[in-house]
């Protein structure tokens, strides 16, 4: 892999990283959905299953339809079901480099803090993206986006992507 250096694709492969957190952070699972290629996956798994070799994730969304689907739960199923939050993401690009199939591979460390319905804000989870980026049409989407949290039990349920 290359190291990418130029600083207007970098600044567009951080472009998509903040329009995935934003999405996220008010509860837009349609835009979250627009950061995705359109073969795109998403997984949510923990340092300790990546450690031992554990294809063990807590979400999974391995195909569009998946991430479909994830956005009607979200937005229908669950949305009188559960007890919602509020999610903020602080990223930091940690590597971008060209891959060997002309894909972008990026890392980037995430911290999620969430404030609760009574106004209570903690840490939820830390950990990194290794995401594959792809350009469809002139746009950056993510082809995956692996969500790897170090925090080994986080202090809630996850009810949305990290």
């Amino acid at each position: 892999m290359t190291v990418i250096t130029d600083p207007g694709l970098l600044a567009r492969v951080d472009a998509l990283q903040q329009a995935y957190a934003h999405a996220l952070d008010r509860r837009d699972m349609e835009g979250w959905l627009a950061c995705f290629a359109s073969t795109g996956r998403y997984e949510l798994t923990s340092a300790e299953n990546v450690r031992m070799g554990l294809p063990v994730g807590m979400m999974l969304d391995d195909c569009p339809e998946r991430l479909r689907d994830r956005v009607k739960y979200v937005n229908e199923v669950w949305n009188h079901a559960v007890e919602h939050y509020l999610a903020r993401h602080l990223l930091s690009r940690d590597l971008c480099a060209w891959a060997d199939d002309g894909s972008l591979a990026a890392s980037t460390n995430f911290s999620v803090f969430y404030t609760n319905a009574e106004g209570k804000s903690a840490l939820l989870a830390v950990g990194h993206y290794e995401d594959v980026i792809v350009d469809e049409g002139g746009a950056l989407r993510f082809a995956s986006k692996r969500a790897v949290m170090d925090t080994a039990v986080p202090p809630r349920y996850i009810i949305y992507p990290l």
